[in-house]
């Protein structure tokens, strides 16, 4: 295995590809359960997270969005609401993901608006300049080489078009880190087991998380991928983070 494509699945060191064939075994396996994986891993707090992100987004009509890795429509759901005359591509690795996404857009009546695509955040299937903003929510931690996800979200966006990162992050307060690690890796993966009957993909999700760079060690990365503003908020003590950026 070549170190240079090497990346971390969890704790383990594993090739770029293999890791987007792993997360997509995962990703699989959880689809139908994704919404309560989300409810464990934050207590119900990422609903409150991801309208944070959506007021700092401050959607307009006329505005086009991509979202990626956003495949059961919840960022997307949140930015019709806000403003349902916009035009939203959700990109996902995972056609099972997809596929509730669609399955939950029929049963809130949203037949138009949101278009449906799967895709790699490393090599999107879009045209350069085509969104004027970009939002991804808890995605990017999973992808194999994120710098080259950052430059692909700075190649989708117009000039003047607005990245927006939501994602798990590493505790600011030491008396909560601790807490929260106690959580993350006894309580977290228990749960996994005995709720949705899938352990081994809430450990990897924990792993992930402790893993993926700092708040302003992600900062620096958004900046190397071309934008400028960049900036972050931390929630909840740093548990998660939001990150923006502009295509200046």
């Amino acid at each position: 295995m070549n170190e240079q494509n090497e990346t971390w699945f969890g704790f383990r060191r594993v090739d770029a590809a293999e890791k987007t064939e792993l997360v997509r075994g995962v990703f699989s396996s959880v689809a139908g359960r994704y919404d309560l994986m989300n409810d464990l891993m934050s207590g119900g707090i990422h609903r409150l997270w991801k309208g944070a992100m959506i007021d700092w987004l401050n959607p307009r009509n006329g505005q086009r969005f991509l979202d990626v890795g956003g495949g059961t429509g919840d960022i997307a759901f949140r930015i019709h609401e806000r403003a349902p005359e916009t035009e939203i591509t959700v990109c996902d690795l995972t056609p099972e993901m997809l596929s509730v996404g669609r399955d939950r857009a029929i049963d809130r009546g949203v037949l138009s608006g949101i278009d449906w695509v799967s895709g790699n955040a490393e090599a999107l299937p879009v045209s350069e300049m085509q969104f004027d903003a970009y939002t991804i929510a808890f995605c990017l931690r999973n992808v194999g080489d994120q710098a080259k996800a950052l430059r692909e979200a700075y190649r989708s966006l117009r000039p003047g078009g607005r990245f927006l990162c939501l994602e798990f992050s590493h505790v600011a307060v030491p008396a909560i880190a601790k807490l929260y690690d106690v959580y993350s890796f006894k309580v977290l993966p228990w749960l996994g087991q005995h709720v949705a009957q899938d352990r081994d993909s809430y450990q990897y999700l924990v792993e992930s998380i402790r893993r993926f760079p700092t708040q302003d060690n992600l900062a620096g990365m958004i900046t190397e991928a071309g934008f400028r503003h960049v900036s972050y908020r931390n929630l909840s003590a740093g548990i998660a983070a939001l990150h923006s950026g502009w295509r200046i």
